[in-house]
């Protein structure tokens, strides 16, 4: 019997790999998209609205961005309005990869069974043969007693 690949199923799947396609865009998205949510990204970000603070409340003549901060908001606002849909797309495409990973799965499953079933309808019938054939044996040896 022939090796048959495990991943069969899975290889008309394969375009897929990158959450974004296989292009440039697609590759940059999802990095961006998965730096968005490292403790690296949390705690850069922090440092950055830390020290756009103490710069601001300091340095008097520097004070390009006074409080309320309006200009740091908008850098903010900018920012999300970039990183909301690039994650949104990220998780689209990452459900849709599970939905086929899933499809492919159960049509794995389904030949794994239809595989073991002929080999079980065999040892069923030899387990009936031998049944019938015992049963023979004990009727003739209690005839032949």
């Amino acid at each position: 019997m022939a090796t048959r690949d495990p991943l069969r199923h899975l290889t008309q799947h394969e375009h897929l790999r990158g959450a974004f396609g296989n292009d440039a865009f697609g590759r940059i998205a999802e990095r961006c998209a998965r730096f968005f949510g490292t403790p690296q990204y949390i705690v850069g970000q922090s440092a950055i609205v830390v020290a756009w603070v103490i710069v601001n409340a300091i340095a008097w003549s520097l004070r390009w961005d006074p409080y309320p901060f309006i200009l740091l908001n908008l850098a903010f606002s900018t920012q999300a309005a970039y990183a909301a849909p690039l994650i949104l797309l990220a998780q689209t495409r990452q459900a849709a990869r599970d939905q086929l990973h899933a499809e492919s799965s159960a049509r794995h499953a389904q030949e794994l069974a239809e595989r073991q079933e002929r080999p079980l309808e065999e040892n069923t019938r030899l387990t009936q043969e031998v049944h019938r054939l015992s049963a023979e044996i004990h009727a003739r040896i209690v005839d032949a007693a």
